[in-house]
Order: C-alpha cells, then structure tokens, then sequence
C-alpha cells in the first residue's frame, strides 16, 4: 500500500472546521434507544451515528447484539436526524447486511483484524465498494498485523480507508482498560500520513472519567477524529456500562477539547523550535553513548559469570534495580509506566548480551 491523498478524500468530504466525530451506543439494545441517543445527539459536533449490532464477547453467555433488527433501528435514526451511520463487521454476511440497510461506514473490530482469513473474507464481500472502510489495531500491538488488514481492504479496491485506534491488551495492569502505546500510531502515521487516524477513548480508557484526557491526547497528535461510546442511560446499558457517556456529558467534552494548530509560521516560534530541538538532540545522543557504555559493563558481567558458571538472570537484583529506578524517575517527574518500560528493555539488551558472551 503506498501514501495516496485520495484516502483522505472521504474525510475532507465532510467539510468540518473540526475533527470528525463519530458517538452512539456501545450496544442497539431498543428501537426507542437507538433513536433517542441519535435525536439527542443530531445537533452537536456528531457526523456519524454508531451502534453495535453484533458483539463479540470474551466469554459466552453476555449480551451479543441484537442482530439483523437492530439496523432497521438505525435505518429510521438516519430518516429522522441525517446522521450517518457506523457499525462493527465480522464477516461477510455482516457485511451484506449491513449494505442492504445502506450503512455508511463499516469498521473491523479488535477482534477481528488479528485474523487474516476474516479480514479477507470481508474485504472481499466489500470489493469495490465506495463505503468508507476502517480497521481498528488488533487486540496484541502488532503493527504489521494492523497494517496488513487495511491493505487487503486496498488491494480489494477499497479506497475510503481509515484506522481507529483502541488500545492493546497487555498483561499487567495499569490505568487503562486498553493500553494506548501511542507509538504504534504514531510509527502508523509516520508511514501513512495520508491515512485517517481516529481515536476510541471509550476502549482505551474504560472509563467514562479519562474520556477527555485520552481525547485531548489524540487531538495533541494530530488525530483526524474521535469513536465515542454514547447512551441515554449509561449505567444501565447492556454492555460496557462503565465506558459510556451520555449525549450531555459527550457536548461538555467538546467544549473542553482543545483544538490546536498543526504548525506555526511565525519566526520566533520556529527559531525557539529549532534551539530546543538541537537541544533534544544532543542529550539523545548522549543517551546512546552511555547506553552503549552499559552493555561494554554488561559484556564484562556475562564474561564473569562465564568464568565462574553463573546464570545469567539474577531476579533479586533486578527487582532492585527496578524499585531503585521507579523512585528516582518519580523525582525527576518521570512517570513509574515509562521507567518499568525502559528499564525493561534496557534489562533485556543487556541479558542479551549477556547471554550471547556465556554462549561465545
């Protein structure tokens, strides 16, 4: 798939003076819902209506959607307000469906984007078709695997195509439900700037509280729009209940947001750019010069332990290591998640290391 501006056509098509919002309900769950939360929702910043009508559970015996009926529901959300409408697909017959009741954007779940053969099976059912197509990142952060879903939709002629970004699992628990590892999209962006990038603080978050914090982080990375979880009633909705805000809570956050510049022209702002920087630049350098020097110490540690018949890991002395660093990093205003991720990784090049001197 190569860089081509006309995949952000469909974006620029809606003609917004801000990014693109798509809100609605994590599940259709009535006819009277549906069209309540798209009547509260027709005059605000709202472009596209969402609702699950198919939902895949971690485990059976949840609430899975109510099926075929529900786009009906939506079918008359979009008579009565003119929203467009967004729903989840995970098959072919889904996607037939779905075109039948003329839905307007279709998206791939979590779920569904880590299985090439289902990616395949709807890109193929969606073959030349002129619907706006987007690929959520798979559950695991795998960018290969994230990528290679929205180029089957685009080797099948697809070419309205964008992401959502969801968050990834991740075994250890932190704030998130959904772990952002915002360098993923990033790297995403880098490579496909003319790629549209929307953000679902819903899943990332978990938390109907941390919707405008995740949003606002978004917006600062230049994302092209935002996937909310919206309901009249977001206690007692029948599926992810804790995520969801309702249409008034949804209007605050986009009175809050704040929307920023992409660049600034001004000479002064560039110049003071440049010098910090250069700055930035000087200190990562030094950062690998004395990175490299902690692997020549890790080199000489393996070699010890080559010569005395030691093992490798020593899980005392990391777990101190970590401990010692978390403390210090929260001096510095480092946050605890970045210090375990650097330490990490640094801990594992030098067990590399290590372990390539021992087995020498």
């Amino acid at each position: 798939m190569e860089n081509n501006a006309a995949m952000r056509t469909w974006l620029d098509a809606f003609n917004l003076s801000h990014p693109l919002v798509i809100a609605g309900p994590c599940s259709a769950e009535t006819e009277e819902q549906v069209l309540k939360i798209a009547h509260e929702l027709k005059d605000s910043d709202v472009s596209v209506f969402r609702a699950g009508i198919w939902k895949p559970r971690t485990r059976p015996g949840g609430f899975e959607g109510v099926g075929a009926i529900g786009l009906k529901w939506l079918q008359r959300a979009k008579a009565e307000t003119g929203l467009l409408l967004a729903v989840e697909v995970a098959n072919a017959d889904h996607v037939q469906l779905a075109l039948e009741h003329d839905v307007d954007v279709l998206w791939i779940g979590a779920r569904t984007t880590v299985n090439p053969f289902a990616v395949q099976e709807i890109a193929d059912a969606l073959k030349d078709t002129d619907k706006i197509v987007l690929v959520k990142n798979p559950v695991n952060p795998d960018l290969a695997l994230w990528l290679g879903g929205v180029e089957r939709l685009y080797n099948a002629n697809i070419k309205k195509l964008g992401v959502i970004h969801r968050g990834f699992s991740t075994y250890e628990k932190t704030k998130y439900r959904n772990n952002p590892e915002w360098q993923l999209p990033i790297e995403l962006q880098s490579k496909f700037p003319d790629l549209p990038l929307i953000c679902d603080p819903s899943h990332i978050t978990g938390k109907r509280d941390m919707i405008l914090e995740v949003s606002q982080q978004a917006l600062d990375l230049n994302y092209d729009g935002l996937i909310i979880e919206t309901h009249i009633d977001p206690d007692n909705a029948w599926s992810d209940a804790a995520q969801q805000v309702t249409p008034s809570a949804l209007k605050q956050i986009f009175k809050d947001l704040r929307i920023r510049k992409i660049t600034d022209e001004a000479d002064d702002y560039n110049q003071r750019l440049e010098g910090l920087r250069t700055q930035i630049d000087e200190i990562d350098s030094k950062l690998l010069n004395i990175l490299g020097k902690r692997m020549k110490i890790a080199d000489s540690i393996g070699a010890l332990k080559k010569e005395r018949n030691v093992a490798v890991l020593q899980n005392k002395r990391w777990n101190e290591i970590l401990g010692k660093m978390v403390l210090e990093g929260e001096e510095r205003g480092l946050s605890e998640e970045f210090i375990l991720k650097m330490f990490k990784a640094i801990h594992q090049e030098s067990i590399a290391h290590q372990e390539k001197i021992i087995n020498s």
